[in-house]
């Protein structure tokens, strides 16, 4: 059910377009590449060997990755919610 200018279907239809486009960015996403390192290239701690083999191309230990990624991260996007105060920015 549509309310006011807008078809059938065009909510879940929206919905479903944000969802794909971010599961796109997830998977053109660059993980590690090359060698692991065996030592951490932020604190110089060791990478154990299971987190070695588990991510090829490792850089980081666990506790500087986990600091990294809690990183917020400025992304732009399309702007889906249609209310005309977005649009004017």
């Amino acid at each position: 059910m549509a309310g006011g200018w807008s078809r059938d279907g065009a909510v879940n239809e929206q919905i479903d377009a944000s969802i794909q486009d971010e599961l796109l960015r997830l998977k053109a996403r660059r993980g590690p590449v090359g060698e692991s390192l065996t030592h951490c290239a932020e604190c110089d701690e060791p990478i154990p060997e299971r987190r070695r083999a588990a991510i090829p191309g490792v850089k980081l230990c666990v506790d500087c990755q986990q600091e990294r990624d809690g990183r917020p991260v400025a992304r732009g996007g399309v702007n889906r919610r249609g209310s005309k105060d977005s649009q004017l920015k």
